[in-house]
């Protein structure tokens, strides 16, 4: 029996553009690597900073909120531009940037130096993230939308996993002072660029047809926020509180808690905020795959809010293994961004996919920004130290109010986005 002419051809051509798309998603994820780990640089180098340089847990505080600073404006715009000019173009666009301010703050002799490299840095980092997912959203708005955007984040969660084992990887480096590790960012950094610039040269010379480029979408108007149906400001509400806490916690003072409220050294204390993380490499995709399949996302997107205070208390309140505790925070931060992005995707115009993360992001950051600081000046009010490990728990109190209220808002979206097997059907796409 005669095949038709052209199909060959058409099931090639389909082989083909899959993968590439698998290519795609291999670049960005090594791109996301680089970016992770740039990000949680500063927390292995905390005690150093301290010990070294005479920098307060306000400052180190600081190095981190100031990332998170300009987002609280400048990200709506970032995913504006993602939708107005493309993925690939934003993407090498704030690659540099992000490149530029590593390099300053690892190689700047003064504290004022450092908070101005990792500005910079943030100026760059968030709208790169949003240019990722939109990047895998582009070439997989499919059935393993889900799948390829945990993926991808699975691959971040490595180099933040690597960020925290690098005391034990890098012990020369960090034999040598607090700017050798900081050194090893900056050419992680420039990796990521290595990784954009390819996905940018791939994508331009394969012909991909591409939602986002220039003229594809009219210009941004504050009436488009008003067709975000409630789900989505539900969403929203989750997202600012869920990433205050686990990044402030996590990439800031975490090591520092291990190290005096639960005695641990330098080394322990980042392989103990590492080592669980590294199943998310596993987890995070497989929890992607998992509602692909199903079709349900809210009610994993609570499942995943409500470990987070639970983790906080167990940590905080018990004398349970530490283990037991950053195992749980550990299923939540692989949980979350694999279901809320996916479904940020499902509840709003694809037109509008960079704008409505962009406006996640705005206030993402400002909570981000806020957390670090409140956490640092409480530990500062409360004397926290190895001297006085009880003066952390005013900052583990606020991480599980916060992580509370979470999943609080995780319930509301589930009734609202959930009620029916709905999630999918919010917008038409």
């Amino acid at each position: 029996m005669k095949s038709t002419p052209g199909a060959g051809s058409g099931a090639v051509n389909s082989d083909r553009s899959r993968a590439v798309a698998w290519l795609v998603l291999a670049l960005i994820s090594l791109a996301n690597y680089g970016n992770y780990y740039v990000y949680d640089s500063i927390g292995p180098v905390a005690d150093l900073l301290q010990r070294q340089r005479a920098f307060s847990d306000s400052q180190i505080g600081m190095l981190n909120a100031i990332y998170s600073l300009p987002n609280i404006l400048l990200i709506l715009v970032g995913g504006i531009l993602v939708d107005r000019y493309g993925a690939a173009r934003m993407l090498v666009w704030t690659g540099l940037i992000c490149l530029a301010g590593t390099a300053l703050t690892a190689f700047s002799p003064a504290f004022l130096g450092m908070a101005t490299g990792r500005l910079l840095f943030g100026v760059g980092a968030e709208t790169f993230n949003i240019a990722t997912i939109a990047a895998v959203v582009k070439y997989f708005s499919g059935r393993n939308l889900a799948f390829a955007i945990g993926a991808s984040i699975a691959l971040g969660r490595a180099g933040a996993f690597s960020a925290d084992m690098s005391p034990t990887w890098f012990a020369g480096a960090y034999a040598g002072g607090w700017q050798p590790p900081l050194v090893i960012a900056t050419l992680l950094a420039a990796l990521s660029v290595a990784a954009v610039a390819i996905y940018w040269w791939l994508d331009r010379h394969r012909g991909h047809a591409d939602p986002n480029a220039p003229g594809a979408s009219r210009r941004f108007s504050p009436r488009d926020l008003a067709g975000f149906g409630p789900a989505y400001w539900y969403l929203l509400a989750l997202c600012v509180l869920w990433y205050a806490v686990i990044f402030a916690f996590r990439s800031t003072f975490a090591i520092k808690y291990f190290q005096h409220a639960h005695g641990l050294d330098l080394a322990a204390a980042g392989a103990i905020n590492a080592w669980v993380f590294l199943a998310a490499l596993f987890a995070t995709p497989a929890f992607g795959w998992l509602c692909d399949r199903t079709g349900r996302y809210a009610p994993w997107l609570a499942i995943g809010a409500l470990l987070l205070p639970i983790s906080i208390a167990v940590m905080a309140a018990s004398g349970a293994s530490l283990w037991i505790g950053t195992v749980l925070i550990g299923v939540s931060f692989s949980l979350v961004p694999a279901v809320m992005w996916p479904l940020t995707a499902k509840l709003v115009p694809e037109a509008r996919f960079g704008t409505a993360l962009g406006l996640m992001w705005v206030v993402q950051n400002a909570g981000m920004a806020g957390a670090n600081l409140l956490a640092g000046w409480l530990n500062d009010t409360y004397g926290a130290g190895a001297l006085n490990p009880a003066g952390y728990q005013p900052m583990m109190l606020f991480f599980f109010v916060a992580g509370a209220f979470g999943f609080m808002f995780a319930m509301m979206l589930w009734r609202s986005a959930g009620r029916g097997h709905h999630e999918a059907v919010t917008h038409a796409r």
